[in-house]
């Protein structure tokens, strides 16, 4: 058995913990600050659990005595800490964060990287897949025009002026919607701001809209620079979801109280388990001197995994970071330093057996949800509609 540290027993964290448990390959050690979350997946799977605080590296360091990978799970500005301790301890290093300048810190720990230590961070949904999944459909190009990434996790069943439900880490979606954004603009690396560059688009008779959010991208700017003349990715909301929120963020000045802005979504906005994750990657080029398009359009909805009851958010986060631990282990990514998402196969990536789950699927209740009554583009909500359909109606 493969003995592995999972630092981190939210929601996403449980996932990974459940995942790699049942293959019986993996030696899970699960660490939280909290002792509850541990106690209530002891009553779930057999793993041995640690409770520490993850801002000491004697803590960290402790309970990664003896295993050879360390998970985190935990908020982004734990990681720099972690993948330190990973690096002295030998051990390789994973991660979800969808922060910029820690995904930077974690880049340059990953350049003293002993041989046969990786250092892989952004394993998850966006940055993660979307970056595997769009890198593989710019390889069937000649030359490159244009690449387009969206990926969103939105509920089934929106009930209020936002269209959302909380699905994902606060602070992380907070970054997304705050911080600067990178972009491939004209051939050139550029920086944008987020809640910009509002567009609107249909997929499966629903209208989506999308905007520039922080770090989904991912290594993609440096690894195509040069080499295609637009790169962007934006987050998928309802209709009218990007304005209200620029409203709290820029007209509020929200966004420069981070935690007010925090305590008000997690009061006023409910978490849901009832979600479907939407991605979307679109390339153009040329190809044998016709200029052509190459799509790849998913929809992952809430499953249920060994009885229990997994949301679409839980389950690509999860399944990312599991299968990542899974291709390096078997050998199929590079064997030392830093790994980025365009280093994984995505023909190995949908093989593995945490991968698969992101081939599309239908609910898990066999009904489709209020918002995916089809229609094609002439259904669209304006702007000033927001709201979906009324499930009740």
């Amino acid at each position: 058995m493969y003995p592995v540290l999972l630092l981190g027993c939210g929601k996403i964290g449980q996932a990974i913990a459940c995942l790699l448990a049942r293959t019986g390959d993996y030696r899970l050690r699960i660490a939280d600050v909290s002792a509850e979350p541990l106690a209530r997946l002891r009553k779930t799977i057999d793993v041995q659990t640690v409770q520490l605080d993850a801002s000491s590296a004697g803590d960290v360091a402790d309970a990664a005595r003896g295993c050879r990978g360390i998970v985190s799970a935990l908020s982004y500005h734990h990681n720099p800490l972690v993948a330190r301790v990973a690096l002295e301890a030998g051990a390789s290093y994973f991660d979800l964060t969808e922060d910029v300048e820690t995904a930077h810190q974690v880049r340059r720990i990953a350049s003293q990287a002993a041989p046969g230590q990786i250092f892989m961070p952004q394993c998850g949904l966006a940055p993660g897949f979307i970056g595997i999944l769009g890198y593989h459909l710019t390889k069937s190009f000649d030359m490159l025009d244009a690449v387009h990434m969206r990926v969103g996790a939105l509920p089934r069943y929106p009930s209020n002026a936002l269209n959302y439900n909380l699905t994902w880490s606060t602070d992380g979606l907070i970054n997304e919607y705050c911080n600067p954004c990178e972009a491939i603009h004209a051939g050139r690396r550029v920086t944008t701001l987020p809640l910009e560059g509002l567009e609107c688009f249909s997929l499966d008779g629903v209208c989506y809209e999308a905007f520039n959010t922080s770090g989904g991208l991912g290594t993609l700017c440096e690894t195509l620079e040069g080499r295609v003349r637009e790169l962007n990715y934006r987050t998928i909301r309802y209709v009218g979801h990007r304005d209200l929120m620029a409203f709290l963020i820029s007209d509020l000045r929200l966004g420069d109280r981070r935690e007010m802005l925090k305590d008000i979504l997690e009061l006023a906005i409910p978490v849901t388990f009832q979600d479907v994750v939407v991605i979307f990657a679109n390339v153009t080029g040329w190809r044998s001197g016709q200029f052509v398009q190459a799509s790849d359009a998913r929809k992952i909805y809430q499953q249920t995994v060994d009885g229990q009851s997994w949301s679409a958010i839980q389950i690509t986060t999860a399944a990312g970071i599991s299968a990542a631990l899974d291709l390096w282990i078997e050998g199929k990514l590079p064997d030392s330093g830093l790994v980025r998402q365009e280093d994984v196969k995505l023909d190995d990536f949908l093989e593995n057996r945490f991968g698969r789950y992101y081939r599309s699927c239908e609910p898990a209740d066999g009904r489709r949800a209020a918002n995916d009554l089809s229609g094609g583009a002439d259904a669209c909500p304006t702007s000033r509609d927001p709201r979906p359909a009324n499930p009740a109606a």
